[in-house]
């Protein structure tokens, strides 16, 4: 199941994003019985919000985003203008903000940043169910 969402870059479009996000699990549990989490949906709407913020702060124009579900992940793709490659900054209690992608990395299965001809593409992978750590 794969979902595409073009979004113009205004400070709307990050509610507008969420939004897309929720409602493409609630698709992906009621009509192809995946198995999406409370925990896995909080998360992939944190991702989404963090990702989209930072292209708002970060890169000027347009912003897509893609979700694809398969039995046990959600992949959140968004792709933006700017080529730079953002990087998690060393962990400080006293930095306010900056701390999306530090949130990001934790949270995360897998996270693979892509330099594009124009942009650049993050891709980052979490788990539709819940499991148990074997610590």
């Amino acid at each position: 199941m794969r979902a595409g969402y073009a979004f113009e870059g205004d400070s709307g479009c990050i509610a507008a994003a969420r939004h897309q996000a929720t409602t493409f699990l609630e698709q992906a549990r009621t009509e192809h019985r995946l198995p999406v989490s409370e925990r896995a949906e909080d998360l992939t709407v944190l991702v989404v919000s963090e990702l989209v913020t930072n292209v708002l702060k970060y890169a000027p124009g347009p912003v897509l985003m893609e979700l694809r579900a398969t039995t046990g992940f959600v992949d959140i793709v968004v792709w933006d203008s700017n080529p730079a490659v953002p990087a998690a900054r060393a962990a400080d209690p006293s930095r306010i903000g900056q701390h999306g992608m530090e949130i990001i990395k934790a949270v995360t299965e897998a996270l693979l940043m892509e330099q594009e001809p124009v942009g650049k593409r993050i891709t980052a992978r979490l788990a539709l169910a819940d499991t148990l750590s074997p610590a």
